[in-house]
């Protein structure tokens, strides 16, 4: 399958989604534009490498560089490979004493390494079919209407990722049944959206106690 290669354009806090964020990755060569929901701390991660802000002790994507570094592991590339029920999924494309080989990753983690590694980040054409978008280009010539635009590129592609729900506020929560609760919590799960699973965890913890 014939990879496109993809860099990190935006990222910003989602429209639909209490404490996540949305990345925004852009075709290299192209206009198709990927947006992917991720966490609170893998947001951190990504813009703590982009802005490359000196922190006191490393954090969690910070010590495996370092572990790669140590035991001579070569990040080569970041492919994101698959698409399913919303999920996507990502390889870690590595090189060690010239054998290449490939470590599972969660989508987040794979680009918060990707800029640390500074090496490329690839996905397949039926990925971008699916789950990208084009969007308008910003005139150059005004930097301040270029970060306006991309911001609300990112709230309008966020709208489209396949990863994306809607924040479930405590006046939501309190509204609905047990059931519809436990619905909701195995769709979060299953989306890796742990901070809105751990908030109807705690409605569904509440209404247990006497």
């Amino acid at each position: 399958m014939q990879k496109v290669e993809l860099e990190i354009t935006g990222l910003s806090h989602t429209i639909t989604q209490s404490q996540s964020y949305a990345v925004l990755l852009s075709e290299v060569h192209g206009q198709r534009k990927l947006p992917i929901v991720i966490g609170a701390f893998e947001a951190q991660a990504i813009a703590v490498a982009i802005e490359k802000v000196v922190i006191n002790r490393p954090l969690s994507h910070d010590l495996i560089k370092n572990m790669f570094t140590v035991f001579q592991i070569n990040l080569r590339e970041v492919l994101i490979d698959n698409l399913q029920e919303g999920i996507f999924y990502s390889k870690l494309i590595c090189e060690k004493d010239g054998q290449e080989f490939d470590i599972d990753s969660r989508t987040s983690d794979a680009l918060a390494l990707a800029v640390r590694f500074n090496c490329p980040i690839y996905t397949y054409e039926f990925i971008l079919d699916s789950a990208g978008a084009i969007i308008n280009e910003p005139e150059p010539d005004d930097d301040n209407e270029e970060d306006e635009n991309e911001e609300e590129d990112i709230d309008a592609l966020e709208e489209l990722s396949p990863t994306g729900f809607s924040s479930e506020s405590g006046s939501d929560l309190t509204n609905m049944s047990l059931k519809e609760l436990n619905d909701r919590l195995r769709e979060f799960l299953e989306h890796e959206d742990y901070e809105s699973a751990a908030r109807i965890r705690d409605e569904i913890e509440k209404r247990k106690k006497p």
